[in-house]
């Protein structure tokens, strides 16, 4: 009897959402850590799911979050339920947190784990903490706000952090947990992996692939309009079609595609700093996953 899924909680998330969901053939659930590609991915699919760059509807509508709190769990049921389309589903739960179903292909998506802190960092300061907290019924924050620190002395201590991965999935220790498990199923014929500079260096190539692995066929005449559609440049242009934000939770939506490159940490860090996260990573993920997530840096 296959094992049941973990399940995965925190303020606002919760994979027990999962629980019961009533797959179908063909569906796809996009897998990945925040701030590493989530929407990018989603932007994929659609484009290869519905063959044009003219959505039909915003990309949170025909792709939802189904373990955000933000929105009743029937809700989103019943939207994917009323969907014609091939569906694709966006979680941050890795895979052990969710069903495994064969009729469905799990899309995971990793990205370095220092670019990923990077951005993770720039998008806290963008959530309004204050709305998050109504849509989800906590009590909002009261008094001042702590002080933030400057990026370099935020990804030291993120780097430093000791935690456990399964309750801090965005810390160091949760990303790598998230990564080892699509690791260990990647030869699953059902498991896809992708690299964000993948995505970056060949977005053609990429999405090629994964229609391959999609089973989807693409007319070689479309294929230039839905490859630019999925350009960072573009995506930008439509943040208010594409951005997560259905409810308000961005302080500013045009400031979710902020930068899109890799690189970032490593030129605000020194080399002792990038020593100390190497040795935090040695030894934590099998070689080969290091290998692939820091692309020969």
């Amino acid at each position: 009897m296959p094992e049941a899924p973990f399940r995965y909680r925190s303020p606002d998330e919760d994979s027990a959402r999962w629980h019961g969901f009533p797959f179908r053939d063909g569906d796809i659930v996009i897998s990945t850590r925040s701030k590493c590609g989530t929407t990018w991915a989603q932007m994929i699919c659609a484009l290869l799911v519905l063959q044009t760059p003219e959505l039909p509807a915003p990309l949170t509508t025909l792709s939802p979050w189904l373990d955000w709190l933000v929105e009743p769990r029937d809700e989103v049921y019943a939207r994917l339920a009323a969907q014609r389309h091939r569906r694709f589903v966006k979680t941050h739960t890795p895979l052990d947190g969710v069903p495994q179903d064969p009729r469905v292909t799990y899309l995971v998506v990793a990205r370095h784990p220092l670019d990923m802190a990077v951005s993770l960092y720039h998008q806290g300061a963008n959530i309004d903490r204050v709305r998050l907290a109504e849509l989800t019924g906590r009590s909002a924050p009261t008094g001042p706000a702590p002080r933030r620190p400057d990026v370099p002395e935020w990804l030291r201590s993120w780097i430093d952090r000791d935690v456990d991965p399964r309750e801090e999935l965005d810390s160091l220790p949760g990303v790598l947990w998230h990564y080892r498990d699509a690791w260990a199923r990647r030869d699953e014929p059902n498991v896809v992996l992708v690299h964000y500079d993948d995505l970056s260096a060949d977005l053609a190539g990429q999405m090629r692939r994964l229609a391959d692995r999609l089973g989807i066929d693409v007319p070689a005449p479309r294929w230039p309009q839905l490859v630019e559609a999925a350009t960072f440049d573009r995506m930008r242009v439509r943040a208010d079609l594409l951005v997560p934000d259905p409810l308000g939770v961005l302080k500013d939506r045009d400031a979710f595609f902020r930068r899109g490159g890799s690189g970032a940490a490593r030129e605000l860090l020194g080399a002792d700093d990038l020593a100390r996260y190497r040795a935090r990573v040695a030894g934590s993920v099998p070689a080969d996953l290091l290998d692939w997530l820091h692309r020969g840096r």
